[in-house]
């Protein structure tokens, strides 16, 4: 049959033109032919003028399409393979490319930028004690004292002690002669600092110096690298002081009575007393930190007939390899945050436990009970790493057994993530807490228990299920899910997000990322490396303050059963 390739083009090239799109060159002239020759068959099965010319055919007798079979793969030759079905395959789905779990940790921190790869990070305070040397000297202003020294504007110093167990407020202790360099030292013992639980101590204003020069701190109580190496303390059994002594920083301890020369009780000075007694003095103190980058990098290579066969798809290989090295490095990062903010909320917490003997974390039993890491099984999982082996942690919550259930145990740890977040508020004193960090199971109880109408507690918690990033906020705390936390993993690191100016984690990156693509010599594919150097910076003094890690269990280990 002759056709008329002018004729059908004129007539098909709308119809090919509406579905495909605009054809250029000769694509027109064969694609009109195959439509017109499809649209004569059908038309002459349609009038009957087919003729199979198969009057007996029964099943046996025709041969069908038969299973369907894909092609083997040849060996030597194409004879060695199998034929299969002759059926035509084409992809069901397009290709499904794996998506990558969302980071979390870039919206936790401050970013400041490095302008290059070392730097020095520098914050100052203020000190309890005047003087040069960065410790305090005598001050010989006033009144002159024993060995030619003057009166001592006061010095206030806090160290570690390996035991506090009968060391007594107000009492004097004694380091004595001959364990420093011919020094006798009474300190005065004040109490534990509120932020480290160290001990603070009062130095005299007298002070016998053996060697007769200008008394230092520094000098008088060294560093010590373990418990057995410490200065013991004259009038304290078997205490020691463990470390080496630093100055009390006023923005973080005060010392009651500095000011008005009262160290007993609350009271002001009379005008008499104002008018004769000479100011204490205090002192700003520098600091600096340096700051390295550090590197995270990968690389990834493709071969060229990845891509160039996995355009069929509509994907383009080199931008997929840019992606999965972008998304490797960024969880990278991601981990390396949430692992700095759950470790310094841990020691926050120790802390707190050292200074007032006070614990969040939160049992979230039917009934008041201890719980002994290394023999309740709900809280001695691989998944839990917080406590270590043999803690001991006491349900202190008031539970009232005839009335619990799960609601109520779940608005008790909304409870008490307010409670850690005005804890933050209060040992920071920048304000308080403005993100928590949990599992998607401590997650579920908080969308669970979003509604709870008894005690409601102002909330935006999402309640749709998998809507778990974030999930909204509790109490003025934006809930984050971490997706890549175990479900039993039931820590929750509450902590806030600074401004680069407070203590606190910063992120400090100084190459963000960097890509280099060359083309491999061997197999002349390409290969593409990416690298990220950042610093992570602990800042300030005390940045564990701004955060505070806490579980919560049960003893039966089914929270939300």
């Amino acid at each position: 049959m002759i056709l008329n390739e002018s004729k059908l083009v004129q007539n098909w090239k709308p119809v090919i033109e509406s579905t495909v799109g605009e054809i250029a060159g000769n694509k027109l002239g064969w694609m009109s032919k195959a439509l017109q020759i499809q649209e004569n068959y059908e038309a002459s099965r349609a009038n009957g003028s087919l003729n199979e010319n198969n009057f007996f055919a029964q099943k046996p007798s025709v041969n069908g399409m038969g299973a369907v079979e894909l092609p083997g793969t040849p060996g030597n030759g194409w004879s060695d393979g199998d034929t299969g079905s002759g059926d035509v395959p084409y992809s069901l789905l397009p290709l499904a490319i794996q998506v990558a779990a969302q980071t979390i940790g870039l919206e936790l921190v401050p970013v400041i930028p490095m302008n290059g790869p070392v730097g020095m990070l520098s914050y100052m305070d203020f000190v309890y004690a005047g003087g040069k040397d960065g410790y305090g000297v005598q001050n010989s202003l006033y009144a002159a004292g024993t060995n030619g020294k003057g009166v001592n504007a006061p010095i206030y110093i806090k160290a570690e002690l390996d035991v506090y167990t009968g060391v007594t407020k107000d009492a004097t202790y004694t380091i004595p002669a001959g364990t420093t360099a011919g020094e006798t030292l009474s300190l005065e013992y004040l109490g534990q600092s509120r932020i480290d639980g160290y001990a603070i101590f009062k130095l005299p204003e007298t002070l016998v110096d053996g060697d007769g020069t200008t008394f230092s701190v520094a000098d008088s109580i060294p560093a010590a690298t373990d418990a057995g190496s410490g200065i013991t303390l004259t009038g304290a059994t078997a205490t020691e002081i463990v470390s080496k002594a630093e100055l009390v920083k006023g923005l973080e301890d005060h010392i009651q009575g500095f000011s008005s020369n009262r160290y007993n009780t609350t009271d002001a000075m009379s005008r008499l007393e104002g008018e004769t007694t000479p100011d204490n003095t205090m002192n700003i103190t520098l600091f600096s930190k340096s700051v390295a980058a550090k590197t995270v990098q990968a690389a990834a290579a493709v071969t060229r007939e990845q891509v160039q066969d996995l355009r069929q798809f509509g994907i383009d290989a080199i931008a997929q390899v840019n992606q999965i090295l972008a998304n490797e490095l960024t969880q990278n990062i991601n981990k390396d945050i949430l692992g700095n903010i759950f470790d310094l909320g841990k020691t926050n917490h120790a802390n707190i436990t050292a200074v007032g003997g006070s614990s969040f974390h939160i049992v979230l039993g039917a009934t008041n009970a201890t719980l002994t890491v290394g023999t309740d099984a709900a809280v001695s999982t691989p998944d839990w790493l917080y406590f270590g082996a043999g803690t001991t942690i006491t349900q202190v919550d008031a539970v009232n057994t005839g009335a619990e259930n799960l609601s109520t145990r779940q608005r008790r740890l909304m409870s008490r993530l307010l409670a850690v977040s005005n804890i933050i508020s209060v040992r920071g004193r920048r304000g308080p807490a403005s993100f928590a960090v949990c599992s998607a199971q401590v997650a579920s109880g908080l969308q669970d228990c979003a509604g709870f109408v008894a005690a409601p507690m102002a909330n935006t918690i999402n309640q749709v299920a998998g809507a778990l990033y974030p999930i909204g906020t509790l109490a003025g705390l934006a809930i984050y899910v971490d997706p890549s936390m175990d479900w039993s993993d039931s820590r929750i690191a509450v902590g806030r997000k600074g401004d680069g100016q407070t203590p606190g984690l910063i992120f400090m990156p100084y190459i963000m990322a960097d890509t280099v693509e060359t083309i491999v010599e061997g197999t002349m594919a390409p290969k593409i490396a990416i690298k990220s150097r950042y610093a992570l910076v602990h800042a300030g003094h005390h940045p564990e303050t701004m955060y505070l890690t806490f579980g919560a269990t049960d003893l039966v280990d089914a929270y939300w059963a």
